[in-house]
């Protein structure tokens, strides 16, 4: 779909692609109020802007759709597909990484009451993993901004994916 195409659809229409893009109703609604966008550029920083908005419970809602880092994404849905694609590089770790991997979630679920979120785009299993083990040192406030950051930054690559893909 290209911009044209999503600033032409329905407002259902439109609300359902952003919601693949992050699973908050009220996100969606107002992503899709706001159009027509001009272009990418336009429609991103937009749809970030009303992100950067959310309630932390909005957050969880959102967090709450994404799968475990490393687990694969089930199902058709383009949200499973782009996640599938969004952790391509950190999806086959050896079995010493896997496991950690693992024990991280775990012990970042216990600490924080939610999944570890990351955009994973272009890093190892490696990298993720570093990431989550300094990020569990992080007291809640701090990890609530840098959860925040994470989320934007795969939002922001959906969003580009929905309205640039075929």
């Amino acid at each position: 779909m290209t911009m044209a195409d999503f600033n032409g659809r329905s407002r259902a229409e439109a609300e359902e692609g952003l919601l693949a893009c992050c699973a908050v109703p009220r996100w969606a609604r107002a992503v899709a109020e706001g159009r027509p966008y001009p272009d990418v550029a336009a429609f991103t920083e937009a749809a970030v802007g009303v992100l950067d908005g959310l309630s932390w419970d909005e957050v969880l809602t959102a967090l709450a759709a994404h799968p475990r880092i490393g687990d694969r994404a089930e199902g058709t849905s383009k949200e499973a597909a782009w996640s599938r694609q969004e952790q391509s590089a950190a999806a086959h770790p050896d079995e010493s990484a896997k496991s950690s991997l693992i024990a991280a979630n775990v012990a970042y679920e216990e600490r924080f009451g939610h999944v570890f979120l990351i955009c994973a785009t272009g890093r190892t299993a490696g990298e993720v993993l570093q990431a989550a083990l300094h990020r569990l040192g992080n007291d809640p406030e701090t990890e609530r901004r840098v959860v925040r950051r994470e989320l934007a930054a795969i939002v922001r690559l959906r969003l580009e994916k929905l309205v640039t893909n075929p």
